[in-house]
């Protein structure tokens, strides 16, 4: 049991410790956007392109305003081909509108297309790749979860985002986080390394990351783009991005992972275990996958030999009693 409890604080540290510290020689400058941002408009030579009601500023990107029915996003024009990356985000979400009484929230994307307006925090609803959504309402009445919340969702196209259940059905995990009407700087990590996704969060003031998901088994190609998006409806708020940084991370891969086409790659995640239907768990864990036509056969000769072995035992009992019983009278 100690064992195991020094292992399991070893590899959370590890995670902890894995997230790079913003080393400058590894900052890719054609995916980061900074102040005074540079290389943001419609002309071909940007690097950032916007839409809706985005308004950049000096001193932040504001993609929404705090008022009603309000879209905007912000995206990258050049595609990213780095096998191992790492996010980071300064962002600020604030505004006028009391606990419970604001929305909707922002998505971070690693994207196919970019662009495409839709229902999804004003992205389109089927895209392939990765979202990260830091959700500041809850549309789900029978919800027990603290808002704002941050989820995580890879998608190859076919599965549309739940708004009515804020995307349980298809999320990879989550964390609560207090980010609204911050004094301070506020800060979200993303990590992609090895299959492996991490989300951590810097909301406290304290210039540590706290771990929000971490899951494996992630597929992610390359050549897709980044951007950032929000959303108002009847409630609102102000949804700023100050800086998003891309730090490349220097892994080592196989030779086999090397000669791989990694732009043919579809966006998938392979789980022993899948997102569980929060209906009946709202503690948001992971149940197992259906079961497969082996995975019953098995179980099933499983309990066919655990029948076999219970009567014999049971015969040579019942045997060795009547032998017993037979030597009393």
């Amino acid at each position: 049991m100690e064992a195991a409890l020094v292992f399991l604080t070893v590899e959370l540290y590890l995670v902890c410790c894995d997230i790079t510290d913003g080393n400058a020689e590894h900052l890719k400058r054609e995916h980061s956007l900074m102040k005074p941002y540079q290389g943001v408009g419609s002309s071909p030579t940007s690097q950032w392109d916007f839409w809706g009601s985005t308004l950049v500023t000096s001193s932040y990107v504001r993609l929404t305003p705090d008022e009603r029915s309000k879209q905007g996003s912000i995206w990258n024009t050049v595609p990213c081909y780095l096998k191992d990356w790492e996010m980071h985000v300064q962002f600020k979400v604030h505004g006028s509108g009391k606990k419970n009484l604001h929305g909707d929230g922002i998505a971070l994307w690693y994207t196919k297309d970019r662009l495409h307006p839709g229902p999804v925090f004003s992205n389109k609803a089927l895209f392939h790749g990765l979202a990260v959504f830091i959700d500041t309402y809850s549309n789900d009445d029978a919800t027990d979860r603290s808002f704002p919340y941050i989820s995580a969702m890879v998608n190859n196209g076919s599965v549309n985002y739940d708004h009515g259940r804020d995307g349980r059905s298809s999320e990879l995990g989550g964390c609560s986080a207090e980010i609204r009407n911050r004094e301070h700087d506020t800060y979200l990590a993303i990590r992609y390394s090895k299959g492996r996704l991490t989300v951590m969060v810097d909301v406290d003031d304290k210039n540590e990351w706290k771990e929000c998901i971490d899951i494996g088994g992630v597929r992610l190609p390359t050549g897709y783009f980044f951007g950032a998006s929000a959303a108002t409806g009847d409630l609102s708020d102000n949804h700023d991005i100050i800086s998003m940084k891309l730090y490349q991370l220097m892994v080592e891969h196989t030779p086999e992972e090397e000669n791989l086409d990694w732009t043919k790659i579809e966006p998938s995640v392979s789980l022993l275990k899948s997102p569980k239907d929060n209906i009946d768990d709202p503690t948001g864990n992971f149940r197992g996958t259906p079961l497969t036509g082996w995975k019953v056969f098995l179980l099933l000769l499983c309990a066919l030999l655990g029948i076999v072995v219970c009567g014999v035992v049971g015969a040579v009992v019942f045997q060795k009693r009547q032998e017993r019983n037979k030597r009393f009278y």
